[in-house]
Order: structure tokens, then sequence, then C-alpha cells
């Protein structure tokens, strides 16, 4: 293999350089970036971060990408640690792990499912990476009906939902009944529900023991979906 060039080692650092100064100013300023304020924490110019980012749009585009690679990476790794057998456990591992990854990193998940950013609209190759999580999801509930450990809910889903939830489920591309997509999509909200009313203060003194109050309503989530 040939070593990456000088320049693009310098230019490479550089970029790294740049979205760790912008990652600072998410947590002060929120969504809010201004590339002049970030090549003024670096000492530079603005004109130089354009040629590495050439609009704001950018820049939060390659952070956005970063942290839905991170939170996928974290509800997948959980997942695949858990016992492949126990549905309920993978379940349970993975929701606590985007919990956990929510609030380490509090600024990168308001940047992904806080309130949106005025004027910026993010691009078609954020999409898969936003469908890490669910997708895991969902793939236990594959796993569950494929060993038989899972039955179907026996609810007939009115129209024109059921239309919508089997294209879902042809778009998947996973022999799912489309009333248990149905279920753990509500699952998935509920997760991303519960992980922003606690992020974002909503719960916090109302309910100060959290931890045994996420664990709680994922069960109910994991009840609903059928999990043994």
């Amino acid at each position: 293999m040939v070593a990456p060039s000088l320049r693009a080692r310098v230019r490479a650092g550089m970029i790294e350089e740049i979205k760790t100064v912008a990652r600072r100013h998410l947590a002060t300023d929120g969504a809010n970036l201004s590339l002049r304020a970030v090549a003024r924490d670096l000492g530079m110019v603005s004109s130089a971060v354009y040629r590495y980012f050439p609009s704001r749009d950018d820049l939060l585009t390659a952070l956005i990408l970063e942290a839905y690679d991170a939170l996928g990476d974290a509800v997948e790794t959980a997942d695949a640690d858990a016992d492949p057998a126990d549905l309920r456990g993978r379940w349970l591992a993975a929701c606590r792990a985007a919990r956990a990854w929510a609030l380490a990193h509090p600024a990168e998940y308001a940047l992904l499912y806080g309130s949106p950013v005025p004027g910026y609209a993010a691009p078609d190759d954020t999409v898969a990476p936003a469908q890490r999580p669910p997708t895991t999801l969902v793939g236990i509930l594959r796993d569950g009906v494929a060993s038989g450990r899972l039955a179907p809910p026996a609810e007939d889903l009115p129209e024109p939902l059921r239309a919508d939830v089997a294209e879902l489920v042809a778009l998947l591309g996973m022999d799912l009944p489309p009333a248990l997509l149905a279920r753990g999509m509500a699952g998935w909200t509920q997760l991303f529900g519960l992980i922003s009313f606690e992020l974002f203060g909503r719960i916090n003194r109302a309910l100060p023991h959290r931890d045994e109050y996420f664990d709680h309503q994922i069960g109910l989530m994991a009840d609903l979906v059928g999990l043994p």
C-alpha cells in the first residue's frame, strides 16, 4: 500500500481539528455554527476554512454523519455483545446503549434529534447512517420471528397504515408481519422520546430516578412488541 502523501495527512489532520472545534461550538452555541467563529478559534482566516468545508452546511453534514455513525456503532455493538437468543436482553441492551451515547454526547444528540437547523436540509447520504439504530431494533424482531420465539401480533392494521407499513417491510427487505413492524416502530419512537425528554430536561424534576424510569419504559415497549 502507498502511504498517504504529506499533503493528504496534513489536510486530514486539519479537517479533524476543524470538526473538533466545531463540536465545542455545538456544546456552547447549539447548531448555530459559524465558520468565522471556528476559524477564529483555530487562529485562521475564515477563507482558509472554506478550503476544507465550502459552507457551514458541509461542516454540519460532516458532524451529523459522524454522530449518526457513532450512535449506530454503540447500538450495534451492544446488540452484538448480548446473547443472540435473548431477544429481550438484546432489545434492552440496544436501548440502553442509545441512551448512554446520548448522555455522553448531548450536543451531538441535539444536532441529530433536536430542533431543525434553520436553512439546513440534510443530504441523502445522511439517511443510511440515521437508519442504523432502528434497523438494529427491527433486526431483533426479525430474528425472533425467524426462530419462532416471537409471535406476531394478531391485530389488523387500519388502512392506509397497513399499506404504509407493508411498503416499509418491503423496503427493509425483512420478512416481518406489518403489525409487528408497527409495534417495533412504536418502541423506536418511544426510545428516542424518552431520551429527548431526559436530555432536554422535560422530566428531570418530576422523575429524579431516571435510570429506573428508563428501564421500566423500555421494558414496557418490549412487552408491547411481544419479546419473551
